[in-house]
């Protein structure tokens, strides 16, 4: 159709569809994991889980269990902005190269963040990780209000 070969032109988007696929597929992966070490673990957030897998007493809370959740939910806090930002920016007419950058960093950040939550890697691996992923982030909502000032 006319309008895919539209988005097919615009590298920018593309870029960013291709980044943020990564991050979608590597949020599912943070929650098969989850579900594996609650089975493995035997700690179980519903009763009827539980009940299928040993008894009720295996309805409760696990430290390992509780690291694969932070570590998803810190996803879900800093992921689904980075998919307004980014869908935003890229309707900006950025420079291709500059926004795949931005869009790497990211997503290379999200990424060692996860290992590092989920291995319990030594401080401050992970919280250098999250910085280095929120320098892009701020650039692009820096450049988008500064494009949108005018229309307040």
């Amino acid at each position: 159709t006319a309008h895919s070969t539209k988005m097919m032109e615009n590298k920018v988007l593309l870029s960013f569809t291709f980044y943020s696929t990564i991050l979608i597929l590597k949020m599912y992966v943070v929650a098969i994991i989850t579900g594996q070490v609650r089975l493995r673990k035997k700690a179980f957030a519903n009763p009827e889980d539980a009940l299928r897998n040993g008894g009720v007493q295996f309805c409760r809370e696990d430290p390992d269990v509780e690291r694969c959740r932070r570590a998803h939910h810190n996803d879900m806090e800093n992921i689904f902005p980075f998919l307004f930002l980014g869908a935003i920016y890229s309707l900006m007419d950025p420079s291709p190269a500059v926004a795949r950058i931005h869009f790497l960093i990211f997503c290379v950040g999200r990424i060692v963040h996860t290992i590092a939550y989920l291995l319990g890697l030594k401080a401050p691996t992970r919280s250098v990780a999250y910085g280095v992923a929120q320098l892009p982030c701020f650039s692009m909502a820096l450049q988008i209000l500064l494009a949108t000032t005018p229309y307040w």
